[in-house]
């Protein structure tokens, strides 16, 4: 049979080393001899040469003549030094601390643009560790970024970048991340009053993280949601759950990353829910000590929105209590911090617009704390 004149034939030598590397089995003739030799033996290509179904990894090592070591050796390769990814724990870290604290358009601006850093790393060469690494550190700052959407009113940009932080959480198999996006979730059904929302955004976290810090979060959000509801037994086994789980936590190094939870911020949630169960003096307990536990020994505030729902959470005990003049001086501390999360401190402060005009309905104290929300509301 002639070859077709555009094939470069090789040498009987070639040809003779590369017949006994057919016969071995270490390779297969290529698609100009498969046909020749099936020929030979009077059947066809098929099946004589039938196509078996490698692996990927086969298909690779194939396709790229590597043994298994250096294929091995190629998946721990990477265009990522370790200093480099020290340097975005070191900022993702940096960022999270800075939440309650930092102007929210500098802070949103900052964690977008480390976003788009974090992530462009997937398209280079990375080990398989490397890469889950990654996938964590944007979690943690996507989080972050959602966050402050929210708190800027930004709520469809915070609810994508909360399912994108999901998302990152679920392919790096991270509940820790994937339970605080369901945290947000809550956090966002409960500022717009849709309570049963919140409990059902709860019951979508991760189950089995005990451990886990978020764990009470989402336990005082479900807390939280059962006060509004009414059901005080709801409420109680919720806290309940959230104070045994830090019981069981180590009590955490840095308490100024937002993703952290220590026993001060569950002093922050029960506030919350006694208020709202009628609890007057625990709530005022509770309220005095985020204020004490919110504030440096130099007097400057390391938690202002904590401080502006525990002055809001003393406002109400004071309307409660008959004292119109200590409620509206109360919320007007609450007004008066610069970091804000306009959902949550509008939630909260239309509660306790509820109980001021309940008691004092046209009365000018009243009225200032009215004009006082409407200018914070347009903003």
């Amino acid at each position: 049979m002639r070859a077709k004149a555009s094939h470069n034939l090789p040498t009987d030598s070639t040809l003779l080393r590369n017949w006994r590397r057919w016969e071995s089995g270490e390779s297969r003739p290529d698609d100009f001899y498969a046909p020749i030799i099936a020929a030979a033996f009077d059947t066809v290509t098929a099946a004589f040469f039938p196509k078996a179904r490698p692996s990927r990894d086969d298909e690779l090592l194939s396709a790229t003549g590597m043994d298994t070591v250096e294929f091995i050796g190629r998946l721990r390769m990477s265009d990522v030094s370790a200093a480099t990814l020290d340097a975005i724990r070191i900022t993702a870290e940096r960022l999270c601390c800075e939440y309650p604290v930092a102007d929210p358009h500098a802070l949103h601006a900052e964690g977008t643009s480390w976003l788009r850093r974090i992530t462009s790393l997937l398209d280079g060469r990375l080990t398989l560790t490397q890469h889950r690494e990654i996938l964590v550190l944007a979690g943690w700052v996507a989080l972050l970024v959602g966050c402050v959407d929210y708190d800027l009113g930004r709520r469809t940009s915070a609810e994508a970048t909360r399912r994108a932080a999901r998302s990152l959480g679920e392919e790096a198999d991270h509940p820790e991340i994937v339970g605080w996006a369901a945290e947000m979730a809550a956090w966002f059904a409960l500022t717009q009053g849709n309570y049963r929302g919140a409990i059902e955004a709860v019951d979508t976290a991760p189950r089995g993280a005990g451990n886990l810090g978020v764990e009470v979060q989402l336990a005082a959000q479900r807390a939280k949601a059962w006060a509004r509801l009414g059901d005080r037994r709801e409420v109680e086994r919720a806290l309940d759950t959230g104070r045994a789980v830090l019981e069981r936590l180590v009590h955490p190094i840095d308490l100024d990353n937002h993703f952290v939870v220590d026993p001060q911020k569950f002093d922050f949630y029960a506030m919350d829910c006694c208020r709202v169960a009628g609890e007057d003096k625990m709530a005022e307990v509770y309220a005095r000590e985020v204020i004490r536990t919110s504030t440096n020994a130099d007097g400057s505030v390391r938690n202002p929105m904590r401080i502006s729902e525990a002055h809001l959470t003393l406002a109400v005990v004071a309307v409660r209590d008959r004292d119109l003049e200590r409620a509206v001086a109360e919320g007007t501390r609450a007004f008066a911090g610069k970091r804000r999360s306009l959902p949550s401190l509008m939630w909260i402060a239309g509660e306790t617009a509820r109980e001021i005009i309940a008691r004092y309905p046209g009365d000018p104290g009243t009225l200032a704390y009215l004009d006082q929300l409407r200018s914070i509301s347009t903003e």
